[in-house]
């Protein structure tokens, strides 16, 4: 993934804004990714903590596969919600915070137009 490679390239560069950005879409496709455990998962509980399994596998659930038009949409929900914010910092007096936020924004569009370009 083009993302994980951008990351990896940021770090060594040492870019930060570059890094948030990537590291907050990777974290965001992550959190896509994962799956609610089904009702009723077998284990024997704990009577310590409520809802708790136990058992072998008994935290193991399969992460979702996500499709490329997913993971555009996320990154495109990511730009937006940058570019918004940007809006907002902008109107309020804090050109700096925008201007980072707008950076980012252009980071992940950068990435996102790759990635189209490479699928």
């Amino acid at each position: 993934m083009r993302l994980r490679a951008a990351l990896n390239d940021a770090l060594r560069r040492r870019d930060r804004i570059a890094a948030s950005a990537l590291r907050s879409a990777l974290s965001a496709i992550g959190n896509a990714e994962a799956v609610s455990p089904p009702p009723g998962m077998p284990g024997s509980g704990s009577p310590h903590i409520a809802g708790a399994v136990s058992g072998l596998n008994a935290g193991e659930v399969q992460r979702r596969t996500l499709s490329t038009t997913e993971v555009d949409q996320i990154i495109q929900a990511q730009i937006s919600e940058r570019l918004l914010a940007a809006r907002d910092y902008e109107r309020s007096g804090h050109a700096d915070r925008a201007q980072r936020l707008r950076s980012e924004a252009g980071i992940l569009t950068s990435v996102a137009s790759d990635e189209a370009g490479h699928s």
